[in-house]
């Protein structure tokens, strides 16, 4: 028996509504998740650790190092020179048609800044922040250490954070101080940035993907 025009249209009203309520749903829930990153940005976790680490940013295409690697590097060695830690590991490794290792740029800067060779270990192989935590931490595991106090810019700190605490390390985020971002128009693209690097990294984990980098996220 064939529905009768008046079930049709509530057949249609009631999908619409449905339809609706899940838009509204997933609203809410992008909303509450760069909530989420913007508030975790927001606290400062420093404490005395193993290991201070700077993960890693691009490079201007002479090698030098780019805005976002720079204050990362410079809050590291703030916080190295505050006594947190003893040595600091610069992360990132070398991208395509660059000169050096991100990790290299951040080792210049830090020596720049005072830091005896000897504080700074490189981490030169990562190309995204999930390598990072791997490989980082295997150079902790080496050394006996378990936990790190984290730098990156305040949008990075959620998901850097919970990759680590993947990886069995005792992380505490220490995000670069507002004051040392210059480009605050950039700040919502970071935060849409990390949302999709964040949803990713879930996809991968419940498909059991190998580690890989996709746009150094």
């Amino acid at each position: 028996m064939t529905n009768s025009p008046r079930q049709k249209t509530k057949a249609r009203k009631t999908f619409k509504r449905i339809m609706l309520l899940c838009l509204l749903a997933a609203i809410i829930y992008f909303a509450a998740f760069l909530t989420a990153i913007h508030v975790a940005g927001t606290q400062d976790n420093t404490r005395p650790a193993d290991v201070i680490i700077a993960l890693g940013a691009g490079l201007r295409p002479d090698g030098r190092p780019g805005p976002a690697l720079t204050r990362r590097s410079l809050r590291a060695a703030d916080l190295w020179r505050g006594g947190i830690a003893p040595a600091v590991i610069c992360a990132g490794g070398q991208a395509e048609s660059f000169p050096r290792s991100e990790a290299d740029a951040c080792r210049e800067i830090l020596r720049n800044q005072g830091l005896p060779p000897s504080a700074i270990l490189l981490e030169d192989n990562s190309r995204s922040t999930e390598e990072n935590a791997l490989f980082s931490s295997r150079l902790m595991a080496e050394r006996g250490w378990t936990s790190a106090v984290l730098v990156s810019d305040s949008y990075h700190m959620l998901r850097a954070g919970w990759l680590f605490t993947q990886r069995e390390v005792e992380a505490y985020t220490s995000p670069v101080p507002a004051k040392r971002i210059h480009h605050p128009h950039s700040y919502p693209y970071s935060l849409l940035r990390e949302f999709l690097a964040f949803h990713w990294q879930i996809l991968k984990d419940a498909l059991n993907l190998p580690v890989t980098h996709l746009s150094g996220i």
